[in-house]
């Protein structure tokens, strides 16, 4: 007989719960230490956005297997897909500001300087 509560389950449970707890912790953490926390979380090998990316890469390769044998529509695979693409890219566009995050030095040459809260993204 199956357990009523697979190992998978748990774990996902344990880390939306976990996730939440770093939330939580990330607002009342001092001015100097949450940025070193947000870039441990964007690191895109080793933080919770990389891995969580890889999980969606995953989940897109079991669902593509599945709809390739009928098991599921391929809509599943394709939104699984695209949702891993669109995080990968996202991960990019953070990745480049990772370093300031971590090191309190911004990556360019140029020092950090107040601005508007209005900033164009780029590709």
């Amino acid at each position: 007989m199956p357990h009523p509560y697979p190992y998978a389950d748990y774990l996902a449970d344990s880390i939306a719960r976990q996730l939440t707890q770093l939330a939580d912790h990330l607002t009342e953490l001092p001015a100097d230490q949450a940025p070193l926390l947000l870039g441990r979380v964007l690191d895109p090998e080793d933080g919770v956005l990389g891995r969580f990316t890889g999980l969606l890469v995953a989940g897109s390769a079991f669902a593509k297997d599945r709809a390739e044998r009928g098991a599921l529509p391929p809509e599943v695979w394709l939104a699984l897909g695209r949702a891993a693409n669109e995080l990968h890219d996202i991960g990019l566009d953070l990745d480049e500001h990772t370093e300031t995050l971590t090191t309190g030095t911004p990556s360019a040459a140029k020092p950090a300087a107040a601005s508007p809260l209005v900033v164009r993204r780029h590709r």
